[in-house]
Formats: C-alpha cells, structure tokens, sequence
C-alpha cells in the first residue's frame, strides 16, 4: 500500500525548528534524529504506514530535540545547532543561498510567520494592535462613562482645575465636583445631595 499524503509543515524560532504532521490519531510513532537528518515513522488509523524522512538544511543537535503527540498532529520541535534563519527545511542546496546568522533584534522585533509556507501569514501583532484599538474606542455607559469623562477633565485639566476638583469633591461629601476655582477657591463646598435624599453623616 502506498504511503498516504499526510500534510506537513513548518516554522522557526531562533533556537528552534518545529515541524508539525498532519497525522490524526496516529500509533508505534518512532522519531530518530542525526545532525542532518529527522525520520519519522507511525501506524494509522487505516492500518497503512506513514513514514517522512527529511535530509535537514542545517544542522541541529538531536540530544536537545524532541517531539509531542496529540490527537490531531504530531509536532516535532528541532534544536537549531546555529543561530541561522533557515531559508528551506531540507537540503541546503535547494535555496541556492547561504544562510546567514540571524540579526537578533530582528528575531526580537519580529513575531513568527507561522506556518512560513502559508500563502497568507497572519500578522499576530497588528491582530493583538487591532483588539487594544477596539478597547480603546469602546464607549463606557453609565457611571463608567462618567468616571471616564471626570478623569479625562482631571488628565487633561490645569493645576486650578485639579484643585477646585479635589476641593470641592471632598468637602462636599463628593456630591459637588467643580472645576472653577474662582467659585469654590475662597469659601468651603457644600454638601448638595440628589433631590429627595437628606445628607447624613456616617456617625449621625
């Protein structure tokens, strides 16, 4: 029986390469390593032999790979023997071009394109800049939206306005907040509670 198409792709990190099979509910997995090569053999449901064997690009160090089985893939995570962006996954020659170390602000500064081989990568950054824009645009009701517009008038407000804020706030049992310093300045704020209510004191 031939061997099935099982998709398999790939993604680096700047230590890592990780190689992710598309083999569903696969069993007998055996996974051997050398510095230029990675095997991988499994059982699947069908009864058939799946079985990748890949001539490396680079070099890595098989003592510090390893790999993981869940039921939807099986993931293979590749320890880099040097700090090189790998341009293929196999054989060196393919890319035509010599690898070259990686500028380590890029890989800090750059998130991972996974997987490479996508046609349309998803930018996770400008994802994670979209949502904190949502947030920010998203409008408060109520009492959020009133606390939000007193302390965007704090923020935003000269020192007299802060002052007559804090000053009328507090003396008046926070029922009056002013922000004319003119008005509350010279005399002591008093207390206005709503209609229909009677101002008391805690202890009263």
């Amino acid at each position: 029986m031939p061997t099935p198409k099982i998709k398999h792709d790939w993604y680096q990190t700047e230590s890592f390469v990780v190689i992710t099979i598309l083999a569903k509910n696969s069993e007998n997995i055996k996974i051997n390593y050398t510095e230029t090569m990675l095997s991988v053999s499994a059982k699947l449901p069908s009864g058939s032999e799946y079985s990748l064997e890949l001539d490396l690009a680079h070099p890595i160090v098989p003592d510090q790979c390893s790999y993981k089985v869940v039921p939807s893939k099986i993931e293979v995570k590749l320890k880099k023997r040097d700090g090189l962006r790998w341009t293929a996954l196999e054989g060196s020659s393919v890319a035509g071009v010599t690898a070259k170390p990686i500028p380590a602000a890029i890989m800090n500064d750059d998130p991972v394109k996974y997987p490479t081989s996508s046609k349309t990568p998803k930018d996770w950054n400008r994802v994670e800049n979209e949502i904190k824009k949502e947030e920010e645009e998203e409008k408060p009701e109520g009492d959020a939206a009133l606390n939000a517009l007193f302390q965007k008038i704090y923020k935003g407000g000269s020192d007299e306005v802060r002052r007559a804020m804090n000053k009328s706030f507090l003396e008046s049992g926070g029922t009056v907040l002013s922000t004319n310093w003119n008005e509350v300045g010279n005399t002591t704020v008093e207390t206005k509670p709503p209609d229909g209510l009677e101002w008391k004191k805690w202890d009263s």
